[in-house]
C-alpha cells in the first residue's frame, strides 16, 4: 500500500525512541527452613494508582431542567463518556424522581438500562404517592466503555383496564440533580504520541479542560507566543467545555492530584525547568522536538515537553503539534522544516456558518441522525447556526430557508404539523399531508424512495431581525393520531404505531449577499465570539500587548483568553503577534488586545474611561457614566463627566473596549488588572459563562459581587456598506434630519421638474 503525504506532512520527521529494558538475572530463591515463615513483602503505597469518586449529574450532562417521562413518551436516553486514561471499578446510579400520585404502585416502575443491558427496576413507593423519592441502583462497570448510553424507561398505570396511554395522569419527573457515581482510578498509559491529544484532552470528557503550562521562569515574548498558540489549539478542541491553563514557573503540578493532571512544559537549550536539568537524560536538541514523558513523581501522569534551540523552534514545534497530530507516533518526535499555515480569509472560522454561499444542513451536523426523530410525540430536532456578530441584516427581505423533510403518513393529517422555530420564536407551521392529499408526482417520488412515508419541501424566508450571532433553528414534528377508547363500556386497545420524521440533509439556508457592518465598542461581541479579533480565524490581524514583567497569573490570563477565542472560532491562533512595547503597538495596523494596565501614553488621554493601578495600591479612576446629573448634584460641586477616583483594597479588574487612536477602524480591547488577585478575578470572570454573558457595552467592571457593564463614550463603526444603504441606516436614527433631507429632496426635485418643463415650453414656443 502506498501512503501519499502532503508537503507539510512530509516535513515532519518522526523518530520513535525505543527504550531497551535491561536484562534481568534470575536466581533461584533460597528455600527457608520448615519452621521459618515465608515473608511476603507488602507493595509500597506509592505504586498504588490514585483512586477517586466522580459524580456526573444530569445537569452536568446538558439537562437544564428535569426530565419528564410520559405515557406516550416514556423513554429518555442519557449519554456520557469516559476518558481513556481512567478505569471504573464501581458505578451506581442515584436517582431523584417524583411520580404522579395517580400511579398504581404495584404496576408502575422505572426500568434502567446501561448500554442496552437491564440493570434493575425502581418501583413507586406505596406509602409516598406523588412525593419525591430517591433510589440507588448498582451499574455493572464491565459494561462501561468510551461512550455509554443510560436509558430510563417509565412503565406507568393508573387503572387495571381500559387505559389511555395519552392520559395526563401518566407522568414521572426525574430530577436534574440525579447523578451517575463512578469510582475511577488512573491508568498508566504508554508513552506514545499516537494517542495525542490524549491524555491532555479527551473528547469523551465533558468537564472543562485544565492543562497546566510549565516554564523555566518568567517567559519572554517568544515563549508566550508559542504557549498562546498551543492554548488556542487546545481551546479549539475543548469548545463548549471551556479551558483553563494555569501557568507554573519552574514547578510541576502537584503529583498527588486526584484525578492526576497532565501538563505541558516549554524548554530551550539555554532555559529549561529544574526537572530537566539532567543533561544526560535530556541532552541539548538541534531542532524542534516533542517528547512525552512520565511525571517525575507520578507514573500515572504525563508531561509533554516542547523543546527547541530557541523561541522560533518552540513555535514551530507547536505548529507541528496542531497541524500534524494524525502523524505523531512514538515518545519522541523531531520536527523538520514546516511551511507556514495557509492564509485565512475574513469570516472563514470553522465554527461560523459560511455567509458567502447557500449552506447545506449536512455541513452543520454535529453527529449522524441529528435531524431524525421517532415516536408518537417526538422531541424537536435542531441545528446551531453561529454567525459573525457584524453580519448586517438590517431591514432586508429575509434569509432564504429551503427545507426538505420526510415523515410517516399521519393518522390524522388535518391536525399534523411541522413547526419551525428560531431561537425559541415561532416562524411557521407546515401541514403534514396524508397520502390522499398528495399529487401523483409526489406518489411517484414516494415509490422511488421506498416505504410508506411522505416527502415534502418548503421555501420560506427567516425574518432577519430574529437572527443573532448564536442561533438555534429547531423543527418539531407534531403528529396527531386517533388513540384507543378507554371507556369502560367500550374498551378498545391497540398498539400505537411509531411515527418517524426527518429533515433532509440537503435542506439549505442562504446567508450570502449580506454586508458586514457593526457599531463598536461591544464587549458582548468579544465575550461571545472573540470579535473583532476573530474576523481572521488565525488572528493574523491581532496584536497582543503584554506587560514587560510577566508573572504566573498574567501568563495564565493570556493563555486562557487566547484559548477562549480558539474555542469560539474553532481554529488555532497561528498568526497572533505579541509585543511589550507600546511604540511598536501604536505603529502596527492591527486590532490590539491589551493585557495588564494602560501604557503611559494612553493613561494621559483625557477621554480614557477607566484606569487601574495608579498611585494607590488599588485605584479606579474614570469618568462618571451618568448622562445628566441633577441640579442638586451640580450645586454640590459634581460636574457632568467629572473624573472619579476611588481607592480600595479588594481586588478589581475591568474590560474596556475603544477605538484605536492611531488607526481608524481598528479596535482596542483592554483586560485591565494590576495585582495577581486582580488577574485571578479576571480569569474567573472569563471562564464563567454567566459572567461572560454579563459583559456588554464599552466598560465592564469585575468585582467579587459580579460584573457591571455600561456604555461610555461615542460608538464607532467597522465594516463596509454601499453608500446609499450607509446613508439610509444612519439617517434612521435622526428623524428630524431625515425629514429635512426628504423635504430638501422634494424641493430640489420640484425645482428640477419646473426647470425641465420651462425648457420644454420655451422650445415649443420657439418652434411655433
Amino acid at each position: 500500500m502506498t501512503l501519499s503525504l502532503k508537503p507539510w506532512m512530509a516535513a515532519l520527521v518522526l523518530s520513535a525512541a525505543t527504550q531497551a529494558a535491561p536484562a534481568a538475572t534470575v536466581r533461584a530463591p533460597a528455600v527457608p527452613a520448615p519452621s521459618a515463615p515465608v515473608a511476603v513483602p507488602a507493595a509500597p503505597a506509592a505504586d498504588l494508582p490514585p483512586v477517586w469518586q466522580r459524580s456526573r449529574r444530569l445537569s452536568d450532562l446538558g439537562y437544564a431542567s428535569d426530565v419528564m417521562l410520559l405515557g406516550i413518551r416514556n423513554s429518555q436516553q442519557i449519554e456520557f463518556g469516559l476518558r481513556r486514561d481512567r478505569l471504573v471499578s464501581a458505578a451506581r446510579l442515584s436517582l431523584e424522581f417524583t411520580p404522579s400520585p395517580s400511579l398504581i404502585p404495584g404496576l408502575s416502575h422505572l426500568r434502567v438500562y446501561l448500554n442496552d443491558r437491564l440493570m434493575g427496576v425502581l418501583g413507586v413507593d406505596h406509602d409516598r404517592p406523588g412525593q419525591a423519592q430517591r433510589g440507588e441502583l448498582a451499574l455493572d462497570p464491565r459494561l462501561l466503555g468510551d461512550f455509554n448510553r443510560l436509558r430510563l424507561e417509565f412503565v406507568g398505570h393508573y387503572a387495571e383496564a381500559c387505559e389511555d396511554p395519552a392520559n395526563s395522569a401518566l407522568w414521572l419527573s426525574v430530577s436534574r440533580d440525579s447523578a451517575i457515581l463512578l469510582d475511577e482510578q488512573a491508568l498508566s498509559l504508554p508513552g506514545d504520541l499516537a494517542h495525542f491529544p490524549a491524555p491532555f484532552f479527551d473528547g469523551q470528557d465533558n468537564a472543562a479542560l485544565e492543562l497546566p503550562v510549565v516554564f523555566a521562569g518568567a517567559p519572554g515574548l517568544g515563549e508566550q507566543r508559542a504557549a498562546a498558540v498551543l492554548a488556542s489549539y487546545f481551546g479549539s478542541l475543548a469548545g463548549w467545555r471551556g479551558a483553563r491553563f494555569p501557568a507554573l514557573f519552574d514547578r510541576l503540578p502537584e503529583a498527588g492530584d486526584k484525578p492526576p493532571r497532565a501538563a505541558v512544559a516549554f524548554a530551550t537549550n539555554d532555559r529549561r525547568p529544574t526537572f530537566l536539568a539532567d543533561a544526560a537524560r535530556f541532552p541539548a536538541v538541534d531542532g524542534p522536538v516533542l517528547e512525552l514523558i512520565d511525571h517525575p513523581d507520578n507514573p500515572y501522569t504525563k508531561l509533554l515537553l516542547v523543546r527547541g534551540r530557541d523561541d522560533a523552534d518552540l513555535l514551530r514545534a507547536v505548529e507541528a503539534l496542531a497541524l500534524g497530530g494524525p502523524l505523531l507516533r512514538g515518545s519522541r518526535v523531531a520536527v523538520g522544516e514546516l511551511p507556514p499555515p495557509a492564509p485565512r480569509q475574513p469570516y472563514d472560522a470553522p465554527n461560523w456558518t459560511p455567509t458567502d454561499r447557500p449552506v447545506r444542513f449536512a455541513e452543520l451536523l454535529d453527529y449522524p441522525q441529528q435531524l431524525q426523530v421517532s415516536g408518537l410525540q417526538p422531541p424537536p430536532v435542531g441545528l446551531d447556526i453561529n454567525l459573525p456578530p457584524d453580519l448586517f441584516v438590517w431591514r432586508n427581505q429575509g434569509i432564504p430557508l429551503r427545507t426538505q423533510y420526510r415523515y410517516s403518513v399521519p393518522g390524522n393529517p388535518e391536525d399534523s404539523r411541522l413547526n419551525i422555530r428560531l431561537n425559541d420564536q415561532f416562524l411557521t407551521s407546515l401541514e403534514l399531508r396524508g397520502r390522499e392529499q398528495r399529487s401523483e408526482l409526489e406518489e411517484l417520488r414516494l415509490a422511488v424512495r421506498g416505504g410508506d412515508s411522505g416527502s415534502e419541501s418548503s421555501d420560506l424566508l427567516v425574518p432577519s431581525l430574529k437572527v443573532g450571532d448564536r442561533n438555534r433553528l429547531s423543527f418539531s414534528f407534531d403528529f396527531a393520531s386517533v388513540s384507543a377508547s378507554a371507556q369502560r363500556d367500550r374498551c378498545l386497545t391497540n398498539l400505537p404505531v411509531a411515527m418517524h420524521g426527518a429533515i433532509d440533509d440537503n435542506s439549505t439556508i442562504d446567508l450570502s449577499g449580506y454586508h458586514h457592518y457593526m457599531a463598536l465598542p461591544d464587549l458582548r461581541a468579544f465575550a461571545r465570539s472573540g470579535f473583532p479579533f476573530s474576523r481572521m480565524a488565525d488572528l493574523s490581524e491581532t496584536l497582543v500587548l503584554v506587560p514587560r514583567e510577566a508573572h504566573e497569573e498574567q501568563v495564565a490570563t493570556l493563555l486562557e483568553t487566547l484559548g477562549g477565542i480558539g474555542a469560539q472560532i474553532g481554529y488555532p491562533a497561528f498568526g497572533v503577534r505579541l509585543t511589550d512595547d507600546w511604540q511598536v503597538a501604536a505603529q502596527t495596523d492591527a486590532d490590539l488586545l491589551l493585557l495588564g494596565d494602560w501604557p503611559q501614553a494612553l493613561r494621559e488621554r483625557a477621554d480614557l474611561e477607566v484606569k487601574l493601578a495608579a498611585p494607590y495600591d488599588r485605584l479606579l479612576a474614570g469618568r462618571a457614566v451618568r448622562a445628566q446629573p441633577t441640579g442638586r448634584q451640580l450645586e454640590g460641586g459634581v460636574a457632568p463627566q467629572a473624573a472619579v477616583e476611588i481607592a480600595a483594597e479588594a481586588p478589581i479588574a475591568a474590560v474596556v473596549g475603544m477605538q484605536s487612536p492611531q488607526h481608524v477602524g481598528r479596535s482596542i480591547v483592554a483586560l485591565l488588572a494590576a495585582q495577581p488577585a486582580d488577574y485571578a478575578l479576571l480569569r474567573g470572570a472569563l471562564a464563567d459563562s454567566g459572567s461572560r454573558e454579563a459583559l456588554a457595552g464599552s466598560l465592564a467592571l469585575i468585582r467579587s459581587s459580579g460584573v457591571s457593564s455600561q456604555f461610555v463614550g461615542e460608538p464607532y463603526y467597522v465594516g463596509q456598506l454601499p453608500w446609499w444603504l450607509l446613508l439610509w441606516f444612519h439617517l434612521t436614527g435622526h428623524p428630524v434630519l431625515m425629514a429635512a433631507v426628504a423635504a430638501l429632496t422634494i424641493v430640489l426635485g420640484a425645482v428640477l421638474v419646473w426647470v425641465l418643463l420651462r425648457a420644454v415650453a420655451r422650445r415649443r414656443l420657439e418652434k411655433a
